[in-house]
């Protein structure tokens, strides 16, 4: 008897612990969602509302280290001025795995379908939940 509670209680812990992170991976899709329909109305200021909006933001791409949550939205800004640049945004996820309690890597591609030609490029982003919401506090964009 006293085996089968052991055993009754190791896997509740392991379904309570797929359960969260289950519905941690749904947070995160659901905040990449949220970006993916910003980007493509050419609201990048919404777009931007799923990274941590700090100084410490690190996004990382051909052009080197973008220090910053406003520095960031400066850079998006000058490289995509108009719809004609911002156009219609897709991703493809393809990982989102835990690196801690509270912090996930996603990988991923992009493709943009746009007017001044179309982009495609693949990403590494890590998440961290800061008070309450899940936030990109890195990006890789090549």
């Amino acid at each position: 008897m006293k085996k089968l509670i052991i055993l009754i209680c190791i896997i509740s812990a392991f379904n309570s612990y797929s359960q969260t992170e289950e519905q941690d991976k749904k947070a995160i899709h659901k905040v990449l969602k949220a970006q993916r329909i910003a980007w493509s109305k050419d609201n990048i200021e919404a777009f931007m509302e799923g990274y941590w909006k700090s100084d410490s933001l690190k996004f990382y791409s051909s052009n080197g280290i973008t220090y910053g949550w406003e520095n960031t939205l400066d850079r998006y800004l000058r490289s995509y001025p108009t719809k004609d640049h911002t156009g219609t945004l897709s991703y493809k996820i393809n990982d989102i795995s835990k690196i801690s309690d509270g912090a996930y890597y996603v990988l991923g591609e992009f493709h943009l379908k746009r007017e001044v030609g179309n982009a495609d490029g693949i990403f590494m982003l890590v998440f961290k939940k800061i008070d309450g919401e899940w936030k990109i506090i890195a990006d890789t964009s090549c």
